[in-house]
């Protein structure tokens, strides 16, 4: 898989990318990720990138022109562009899922008061992390980038863990049964003796009813979602 991403802070992306599983992903050549300045495609011999709203308001708005440049440059016929903004789909495990079926992603970080509404209609999907606001796009593209990444076949050494996490249950969208680990017992606080038991059917049973019973008493509304 390629990603390119489009932003106008490109130093922010070099801890969170040269770290973790995102930098062995890239080290197994699993994928490539380029981050681009936009200021590259800015205009004049400022690189100008945004300007004034029309109409007036507060704040400067991300201009289309140097957004248009960039795609001509960088999108391929098999590119899926994504705009990261407040006003798109909230991403979840199910998105991300179906992101790492793309060969190529162009994820567009907005920033200042908003982007000129015609760069809208250059994106494929608009995805945002959730309903509120951030200064720009960086941290959720970030996000979104870790989330797909981490389910690119062969990334992670043990491949069944990420069929086992929450959101990502067989039987639906289910948080996470509880997990334990040594000490069995720390200061009085003991692990579930089902767990210690050695009966894999007794400790599949157990982990699913508490993954319910987790799932109804924290996020009853994935619940509702699977039934509808």
């Amino acid at each position: 898989m390629k990603i390119d991403i489009l932003t106008l802070f490109p130093k922010m992306f070099k801890g969170p990318f040269d770290e973790s599983i995102i930098k062995r992903a890239q080290n197994k050549g699993l994928v490539e990720i380029k981050i681009h300045d936009l200021r590259k495609w800015g205009l004049g011999s400022r690189k100008t990138v945004d300007d004034r709203p029309f109409g007036g308001g507060t704040g400067m708005v991300m201009m289309i022109e140097p957004v248009f440049r960039a795609l001509e440059k960088l999108r391929q016929k098999n590119s899926k562009v994504i705009l990261m903004t407040p006003q798109g789909k909230v991403f979840n495990q199910k998105m991300a899922r179906q992101l790492t079926k793309e060969s190529h992603l162009i994820l567009i970080c907005g920033h200042y008061e908003g982007v000129d509404e015609r760069i809208r209609g250059l994106a494929d999907e608009e995805i945002s992390i959730g309903d509120y606001i951030l200064t720009g796009g960086e941290l959720p593209t970030m996000v979104v980038a870790e989330a797909i990444v981490r389910l690119i076949p062969g990334v992670l050494e043990k491949e069944e863990a990420t069929r086992q996490e929450s959101f990502s249950q067989p039987s639906g969208q289910l948080l996470e049964y509880p997990q334990y680990t040594r000490p069995a017992d720390f200061r009085d606080w003991k692990v579930p003796a089902v767990l210690l038991s050695g009966n894999h059917q007794k400790i599949t049973e157990w982990r699913e009813k508490k993954s319910l019973e987790r799932t109804k008493k924290r996020r009853p509304d994935l619940l509702r979602e699977s039934q509808s």
